[in-house]
């Protein structure tokens, strides 16, 4: 357990013997002093019972600070349990960017009233962020970027920092544009204070450093950030208007979205899953995907039907049944996840597919005869019937290849479809793998042993 973990189950346990011993003051202030991101971390720990309580603990100036942190579904269930004011309150001094996200959540009675408690500036910047998905460049970007003309010396740009007196949070540079707020570049804070303050800012910016468009899926913005090592960037338009700048702290939670994301969809389940969810709501979610897989079992089941006479005469088939099937299942498991983590990064496409499916095969052929060699041998000393080894060898052997090309070609197929492959590939794979798993063995046992 790393440190960060054992300080989250301390301040679990402190919190948990506060409210047990109704000792309120030690809850408020154990709740009070920590960072809005820990204290959503805690919430959502909790079951929902203790939750509202917990949630009475915050001071009221730091309720929007935690809103964003939470997931969707908990956040959702808090400002459910919220009256009006007590939710305009919250979204006082919100930043734009993070507003724009949780204004979707909120009952649509009180958007009107949130947006008219708003200077007029505000609202503009908040309609601009809100004209795109929430998942693309111009949803994760802010509208507080700092820009300077090309003209001016450093020394100006230098005097005009102070006369602002702060710089918006996680500012690396300051972007370059024209009279039409146009982007040209941008100019490192390294720079600005290292270089001679008598140079202009067009002669020690980086003309090089490209914008994002808007429309930038959120996901290929957290790829660029990874590539080019970036700690902000500027989001610009096709006709190349600065419309503001996405920070590293808006990507890592993209990132870990996503990671949420592969993880529960592999399940059947959504990256907001409340862990403490009722048992109903629960139940209810995870039966659609059970119910799509006990379809699939069925066609399994029925391949299985279709060589009943051969099982009843040779059990030694319905003994080795298990080993197919679960050998083809892990092998093709391996396979789609490879894939569909490199579909996920960018590293898979229809143009090395080929290449990919070529290898996974190759892979699938060694691992499948080498292993397929100490199954045959092992079956074949225990049955004492040397055909029944021959057999499963070449079963296994064709379903190691069967579940390379569906851990290969399934993801594509799903991608090509619009369907997410971490989501249904491993309901497909499985089902591909059991039924060619007991086909072959069945229908070989079929041929050569009745």
């Amino acid at each position: 357990m790393t440190e960060a973990q054992q300080q989250k189950q301390t301040r679990l346990a402190a919190l948990r013997s506060a409210l047990e011993q109704g000792s309120l003051r030690h809850g408020h202030r154990l709740i009070n002093s920590l960072h809005p991101a820990e204290i959503a971390s805690l919430i959502e720990s909790l079951p929902p019972a203790r939750r509202e309580i917990v949630w009475e603990f915050v001071d009221p100036e730091i309720e929007g600070d935690v809103l964003i942190e939470l997931n969707e579904e908990v956040r959702g269930e808090l400002i459910g349990g919220m009256d009006a004011e007590e939710l305009i309150a919250a979204t006082e001094g919100m930043e734009v960017d993070d507003l724009a996200d949780l204004i979707g959540d909120l009952p649509e009675t009180l958007n009107e009233r949130v947006l008219h408690s708003m200077d007029a500036q505000d609202r503009e910047r908040l309609s601009a962020v809100m004209q795109f998905e929430e998942d693309s460049a111009g949803g994760l970007m802010n509208l507080d970027a700092v820009t300077v003309r090309a003209d001016v010396t450093l020394e100006v740009v230098l005097r005009y920092l102070r006369m602002r007196g702060e710089l918006p949070a996680r500012t690396d540079q300051l972007f370059v544009v024209n009279r039409n707020d146009r982007y040209r570049g941008a100019v490192d804070i390294t720079r600005l204070l290292t270089e001679d303050p008598e140079k202009t800012v067009g002669e020690v910016m980086d003309s090089s450093v490209e914008g994002i468009p808007p429309e930038t899926p959120a996901r290929e913005v957290a790829k660029l950030f990874e590539d080019r090592d970036l700690v902000s960037a500027a989001v610009v338009t096709s006709d190349g208007k600065l419309l503001g700048r996405i920070t590293i702290d808006d990507v890592v939670d993209v990132i870990r979205e996503e990671a949420d994301h592969s993880v529960m969809s592999m399940a059947g389940l959504g990256e907001d899953e409340d862990m403490f969810a009722g048992v109903v709501t629960s139940a209810r979610r995870r039966a659609v995907w059970l119910s799509v897989n006990l379809a699939t079992a069925f066609l399994a089941a029925n391949v299985v039907g279709l060589f009943e006479a051969t099982i009843e005469k040779v059990v030694a088939l319905a003994v080795l049944m298990p080993i197919v099937a679960s050998m083809g299942g892990i092998a093709g498991s391996q396979t789609l996840v490879l894939i569909i983590r490199g579909i996920a990064v960018g590293q898979v496409e229809q143009t090395n597919a080929r290449w990919l499916l070529i290898r996974e095969i190759s892979v699938g052929l060694l691992n499948g005869v080498a292993l397929a060699t100490i199954v045959a041998l092992a079956a074949g000393i225990w049955f004492e019937a040397w055909t029944v080894g021959g057999i499963i060898f070449a079963a296994l052997v064709i379903n190691m290849l069967a579940a390379a090309l569906a851990g290969v070609g399934v993801p594509l197929v799903l991608k090509r479809l619009g369907i997410d492959p971490a989501l249904a590939g491993g309901v497909i794979l499985t089902t591909v793998t059991d039924t060619v798993g007991f086909a072959s063995l069945l229908g070989l046992g079929t041929l050569f042993l009745t």
